[in-house]
């Protein structure tokens, strides 16, 4: 096996001994080091591969600069991004294979900047004081970013930090030698769903396409799923998208706290990935198990899931203006897409009897998928429900076609 590398990332400053209590203990696995100092005042009694200037330089300033702002936050702002910068380049030049950062809310502010400039699959780990934190928002966390809490780490070593860091750097030297690069062979589909007790056209549809010589990654649209779903196909990692859960569209536009960031359905159109999507689940607002119902939606429909997640239904006025902005942003895509619109429904609960059942906001929604697409986004308009066996056949009827003509 090659010899694996670790990223230690950390204000070598303020930190040195932690910092070098973590190498120490990643060295003592048989494992490789890259240290990469992002303090700005003060300086380590020992160099770092990477110096606090090569990171300053990477954000647009020297040292001296970023000091001369006079201000602690604009001056990190500028470190987080050319560390940014720095650990991108770092990792395509292949000198590390898993990053460790660490920090209080600084040093998190600028580790969750580093974590997102990797790539998926790559061991990311974040040893912070503020760990699991509402301090920290969905959209700043890589979609496989793991985080340890900093327990005593405030301010000097202890028995207790150090049970922490060490583990820390126990987790990513063995996630750095477990992980294994994704299998290219198969061209790549990814695909966008809810448990299967709410959508189930996965059932149905990921076997055929195996069948057909394809891998296909199913990704859970509750948020940090669609992040990781974005986030590769911003990195053109599929060959097509099969977005059919808009679930998380929908709360973005609602501003739920259940949601995947602001780039929802734009990364595969930015960067001309085939696209089918269709809006499942376009009618449902998430809430967290924890949140009271706010009183505008105390009269709908509510389905509670479980202590998690729980659900209220998006009127016709909601689900119309969702309609209008899936519309445009699919209308900028650079590649194919063709949008599917079943009639009958959009998920399990909106079926008569159902608490999601609400015929007349469908009726509104269909309507108005009728009005904005045509001329601006290829649409087939089905007479069935999108859990039905023939929205899978019309699905795989246009994939087929799209492979025959090399679209795919």
């Amino acid at each position: 096996m090659a010899q694996k590398a670790i990223l230690l990332i950390g204000t070598y400053d303020t930190k040195e001994p932690e910092m070098r209590f973590i190498e120490k203990a990643v060295r003592a696995q048989g494992t490789d080091v890259l240290t990469m100092d992002v303090s700005v005042l003060g300086d380590p009694s020992e160099s770092t591969d990477i110096s606090k200037h090569d990171v300053a330089a990477a954000g647009g300033m020297t040292i001296e600069q970023v000091i001369a702002q006079g201000d602690e936050n604009k001056a990190f702002r500028v470190m987080s991004a050319g560390a940014a910068k720095v650990v991108a380049q770092a990792y395509s030049e292949g000198r590390f294979d898993g990053m460790l950062a660490t920090g209080g809310t600084m040093g998190t502010d600028l580790a969750l900047d580093c974590a997102q400039a990797l790539p998926m699959g790559v061991p990311k780990y974040i040893v912070s004081t503020v760990s699991f934190s509402p301090l920290i928002p969905p959209h700043r966390l890589a979609p496989d970013v793991q985080m340890i809490l900093w327990a005593g780490g405030l301010y000097g070593m202890n028995s207790i930090c150090k049970s922490s860091l060490s583990q820390a750097a126990g987790a990513v030297v063995g996630a750095a030698r477990a992980a294994t690069a994704p299998d290219r062979s198969k061209p790549l589909i990814g695909m966008t769903s809810l448990g299967s007790s709410c959508l189930r056209y996965m059932k149905i549809l990921k076997p055929a396409l195996e069948d057909r010589g394809f891998e296909v990654a199913v990704f859970h649209s509750t948020g940090m799923g669609g992040m990781a779903y974005e986030k590769l196909a911003g990195e053109g990692a599929f060959a097509c998208v099969m977005d059919f859960c808009m679930q998380e569209f929908g709360n973005l536009m609602a501003g739920s706290v259940v949601s995947s960031g602001d780039d929802r359905v734009t990364n595969a159109g930015r960067v001309g990935t085939p696209q089918m999507v269709a809006p499942g689940a376009l009618d449902l607002l998430d809430f967290a198990g924890w949140q009271d119902i706010p009183e505008q939606y105390a009269d709908r429909p509510f389905h509670e899931h479980n202590r998690l997640i729980k659900s209220s239904v998006f009127n016709g006025a909601e689900r119309r203006a969702w309609i209008r902005e899936l519309a445009n942003r699919l209308e900028a895509a650079t590649g194919p897409v063709h949008f599917f619109l079943p009639v009958q429904g959009v998920e399990a609960w909106d079926r008569e009897g159902e608490e999601a059942h609400d015929p007349e906001a469908l009726a509104e929604m269909v309507d108005e998928a009728r009005k904005v697409m045509p001329g601006r986004v290829p649409m087939t308009e089905l007479d069935v429900h999108i859990n039905d066996a023939a929205f899978c056949e019309a699905v795989l009827s246009r994939f087929d076609t799209w492979v025959e003509t090399g679209v795919i």
